[in-house]
C-alpha cells in the first residue's frame, strides 16, 4: 500500500488566467492524497524491439472531415489554456469523450490525466477502459507493466507517441513524463493503413504529447510517499518566440524510490523537449525529443512456497539488503541499467485547398544491461584476463548486455481531395530495426555489486576466451498503402476503404562471428474497410473489417534459429460492429468484435533475462465492450465500463518434456492466458466549486476482473 502526497505549482507570464468567477490567479496549488496498490508483476527480460507506429498524430486521432476548405490557424492562448482553470467538465471526469470514427476508439483526456498522480503512467490512465487489463510492477512510475487487450498483449499492439513507435509497455515510461501527456487513446481492434506498425493485431495506443504554450511560463510539482518515494518535475515554456510562429517547452524530472518488496533502490532521470512551428495556411512542423536514464532492481519471482510464506508471515521473497557470498542475492547484484533516446519530427505541408503532404520521421535508440547472480566458480573453471585463476567459490554475475536497440523510419504520404465527397491518401513507409545483445559472465565485486559487463578486470575466461556469445538480429520493412475516404448524404454515411502491402526482411546471426545466420523475406497484404452511418446527432452505427499481422521483434528472432527455423508471422482477420449514442446527458458506446488469428505468437521467458517468441497455433476471440458516462449533475459524473471476452485457444501448443521428447500442452478449447472472461469498472467523479478558487476535482474508480 502506498501513501502519496503531491504539490503542484503553475505560473504563466502575460495575461492573468481567470477562474469562472473572474478572480485572477497567477499560481494554483493542489494537494492530493491517494491510496494505490502495487499489483501484479512484470516479466523482466531484455528490451524488445520497438513497436512500429506512425509519426505524428495518426489517422484515427485526427478530424474525420473529408474536405478542408479553410486553412487551419494556430490555437489561441485563451482556448489553449482555459481548459486548466475553467469549470468545463467532460463526462465521466474525462474518461470518455464523443467519438465519430468508423471503428472503436476509447480515450482518456487531459482532465482525467491531471487528476491522477504524476508518478502514474499511460498504463495507469487506460486501465479502466473496457478493452484493457493492466498489470504494473511498482507505484513509483519508474518501471512499466503489461497490457492485456481482448486476449492479446502489448506485444500485439502498435504503441505510439505522437504517432511514432514507442517502447513496449514494460518500458513505456522511458519515453515521456506524465505531465507532458495531453491524452491517451486506444483503438482496441483497428489499425489504420498509414500507421507504420509491424505489431498491431491488438490495435493501437497513441499518447499525444503536450503542445507548447503560447505564453511564457512554467510549472513544477513535487511528490513524496511511502517506500521513500520522492519525485521532482519542472517544465519551462518559451511562449511564442517573436513573430516566428515557433514555441517550445523543456522539462526535467527526477524520481527515487525503494522497491516495494525486498531491498533495493530505483532511480530515474528524464528530460523532454518539444517544439512547434505553425504557418497561416495550416502547415505545421513538430519536434519531440526525450532522454531517459534509469537504474532499477530486477524483480525477484517467488516460488509458490515463497509467495504463500510472504502472504501469511510477511517474510519477503525480494532481494537481500546485504551481501552474502553463498546466497549471492544482494540487490546490488540484480540491477537493470538503461539509457534511451526517443525522437519524432512530423511535418504537415498544405499545398492548396485540395493537396497536402505529410512527412513523419522517427528515431529511437537504447543501450543498457541486466545483471544477476550466476552461482559460484569451481576450481580451475575460469581465469581472469591476465591468466590468474578465479578462486573456487568466487560469486559470479551473468548479464544480458544489449549494446544496441535501434529503430529508425519514416512515412511519407500525400492527401488529395478528389471532390467534395472523396479524399485519397497514398504513401510509403520505411523502417529499419536492429538489436545486438551479448550474454557475458564476470566475477562479482568483493562488495557484492555487479561490475559493468565490459569491465575486463572482472571478466572471466575459459581456455583463454571469454564466454560472450550473443545475437545480432533485425528487420528492414517497406510498405505501400492507399486509402479512399468518402462521405455522402450530408456526411451521414462514411466509407473508408484501404489497402496496405508490407514487405519485410528479418534476420539473425551470431553477434561475435556473424555465423549461424538465418533470414527470411516475408510479405503481408492488409485490406481495410470501415463504414459508419449517423442517423442524426444522437445515433451512429459502424462496421470495421481488416487484416493485421505481427512479425517477431528483432530481439526475439534468435529463438529457434539454432534449428534453422524462424517464427512465422502472426496474421489476424478482425471484424467489429458498433453502436454509439450521445445526448446532453449521457455517452454510450457498444462494440462487438470477432478475431480469427493464425500462427499466434506467444512470448516465452527463457531465464537469465532472455525472452523470445514461439508460434502457438490458432486462436479465436469474441466478445463485446460497453462504455457509459454521464454529464455532471450537481458536480457528480459517473462512468461505467464492461467487457465480456471469450478468447479460445484452437490448438495444442507444441512443447518438449524434461527428456527432450516432443509433446504438447493440452490448450485446445481453453481460455487464453491473461484473458479474463469479465472485466467491469465503476467510477464516480466529483467537481467541487469554491468561490474565488479554481475548481477542485475528486475521482474514484473500482475495477473487477473474472
Amino acid at each position: 500500500m502506498l501513501f502519496l502526497a503531491e504539490i503542484k505549482l503553475m505560473a504563466r507570464y502575460g495575461q492573468p488566467v481567470k477562474t469562472s468567477k473572474t478572480k485572477t490567479i497567477l499560481v494554483a496549488m493542489t494537494c492530493l492524497t491517494g491510496i494505490h496498490h502495487a499489483d501484479a508483476k512484470k516479466i523482466h527480460g531484455h528490451r524488445s524491439s520497438l513497436h512500429e507506429a506512425q509519426a505524428h498524430i495518426p489517422l484515427p486521432f485526427r478530424s474525420h472531415s473529408v474536405i478542408r476548405k479553410h486553412p487551419v490557424v494556430a490555437i489561441s492562448a485563451t482556448s489553449d489554456e482555459s481548459v486548466n482553470v475553467s469549470a468545463h467538465h467532460l463526462r465521466g471526469g474525462g474518461m470518455m469523450r464523443v467519438e465519430t470514427a468508423p471503428y472503436a476508439v476509447q480515450t482518456v483526456t487531459k482532465q482525467y490525466i491531471e487528476m491522477k498522480s504524476p508518478t502514474g503512467t499511460a498504463l495507469d490512465y487506460i486501465q479502466n477502459l473496457p478493452s484493457i487489463s493492466v498489470s504494473t510492477t511498482d507505484t513509483s512510475g519508474i518501471q512499466g507493466g503489461q497490457i492485456q487487450n481482448r486476449g492479446l498483449t502489448d506485444s500485439d499492439m502498435g504503441l505510439l507517441i505522437d504517432g511514432a513507435p514507442a517502447q513496449n509497455a514494460t518500458y513505456l515510461t522511458e519515453d515521456i513524463d506524465s505531465e507532458n501527456l495531453d491524452s491517451v487513446s486506444i483503438l482496441p481492434g483497428s489499425t489504420p493503413v498509414d500507421v507504420p506498425a509491424t505489431a498491431a493485431a491488438g490495435g493501437v495506443m497513441n499518447e499525444v504529447t503536450h503542445d507548447p504554450s503560447h505564453k511564457f511560463g512554467g510549472m513544477t510539482d513535487f511528490s513524496y510517499g511511502t517506500n521513500n518515494l520522492s519525485r521532482e518535475f519542472l517544465r519551462l515554456e518559451s511562449g511564442d518566440i517573436g513573430n516566428t510562429g515557433v514555441r517550445s517547452f523543456l522539462s526535467f524530472s527526477n524520481t527515487h524510490a525503494r522497491t516495494w518488496v525486498g531491498a533495493g533502490i530505483n532511480n530515474r532521470r528524464h528530460l523532454d523537449f518539444g517544439m512547434r512551428k505553425d504557418w497561416k495556411n495550416g502547415s505545421f512542423a513538430r519536434f519531440f525529443l526525450s532522454w531517459n536514464n534509469e537504474d532499477s532492481v530486477v524483480n525477484n519471482y517467488p516460488t509458490a512456497s515463497q509467495f504463500y510464506t510472504f502472504k501469511h508471515t510477511g517474510q519477503s521473497y525480494g532481494h537481500t539488503a546485504g551481501f552474502d557470498a553463498k546466497n549471492n542475492d544482494y540487490w546490488k547484484n540484480n540491477l537493470d541499467i538503461w539509457n534511451e533516446i526517443f525522437l519524432t519530427a512530423p511535418m504537415h505541408a498544405v499545398v492548396n485547398d485540395k493537396l497536402s503532404f505529410d512527412l513523419k520521421p522517427y528515431y529511437n535508440w537504447g543501450r543498457g544491461w541486466d545483471g544477476g547472480p550466476n552461482g559460484t566458480a569451481s576450481a580451475g573453471e575460469y581465469t581472469y584476463k591476465d591468466g590468474t585463476a578465479v578462486a573456487a567459490g568466487t560469486p559470479l554475475t551473468s548479464y544480458y548486455n544489449q549494446t544496441l536497440s535501434m529503430n529508425v523510419g519514416v512515412t511519407a504520404q500525400g492527401n488529395y481531395d478528389i471532390d467534395r465527397h472523396n479524399q485519397l491518401t497514398f504513401g510509403y513507409w520505411y523502417q529499419n530495426s536492429n538489436s545486438i545483445a551479448y550474454f557475458p559472465v564476470s566475477a562479482t565485486k568483493a562488495n557484492g555489486v555487479n561490475p559493468y559487463p565490459d569491465n575486463l578486470n572482472y571478466a572471466v575466461y575459459s581456455d583463454g576466451a571469454r564466454n560472450n556469445y550473443g545475437s545480432n538480429s533485425g528487420s528492414e520493412t517497406h510498405a505501400l498503402f492507399i486509402q479512399n475516404k468518402a462521405k455522402y448524404f450530408n456526411d451521414k454515411l462514411q466509407i473508408d476503404a484501404g489497402f496496405k502491402f508490407v514487405m519485410s526482411n528479418i534476420w539473425t546471426m551470431s553477434a561475435a562471428t556473424h555465423s549461424n545466420a538465418h533470414g527470411e523475406n516475408i510479405t503481408a497484404p492488409l485490406p481495410h474497410l470501415s463504414l459508419s452511418y449517423r442517423f442524426n446527432s444522437h445515433h451512429q452505427i459502424y462496421i470495421n473489417a481488416e487484416g493485421d499481422f505481427r512479425q517477431p521483434s528483432p530481439s526475439a528472432l534468435s529463438v529457434g534459429a539454432s534449428s534453422g527455423t524462424m517464427p512465422k508471422n502472426q496474421y489476424s482477420i478482425k471484424e467489429d460492429l458498433g453502436y454509439r449514442y450521445n445526448d446532453k446527458y449521457i455517452n454510450l458506446d457498444l462494440d462487438l468484435f470477432n478475431y480469427n488469428i493464425t500462427n499466434r505468437l506467444l512470448s516465452t521467458y527463457l531465464g537469465n533475462g532472455e525472452s523470445g517468441v514461439v508460434n502457438a497455433g490458432n486462436q479465436t476471440i469474441r466478445g463485446f465492450d460497453i462504455m457509459l458516462a454521464a454529464q455532471p449533475y450537481h458536480g457528480i459524473s459517473p462512468y461505467v465500463s464492461f467487457e465480456y471476452l471469450n478468447a479460445r485457444m484452437d490448438t495444442n501448443i507444441a512443447a518438449s518434456d524434461v527428456y527432450g521428447n516432443l509433446t504438447a500442452f493440452r490448450t485446445k478449447g481453453g481460455q487464453a492466458p491473461m484473458a479474463p472472461h469479465v472485466m467491469a469498472n465503476l467510477g464516480l467523479d466529483l467537481l467541487i466549486l469554491i468561490k474565488d478558487f479554481s475548481p477542485m476535482q475528486l475521482s474514484t474508480i473500482q475495477g473487477l476482473s473474472l
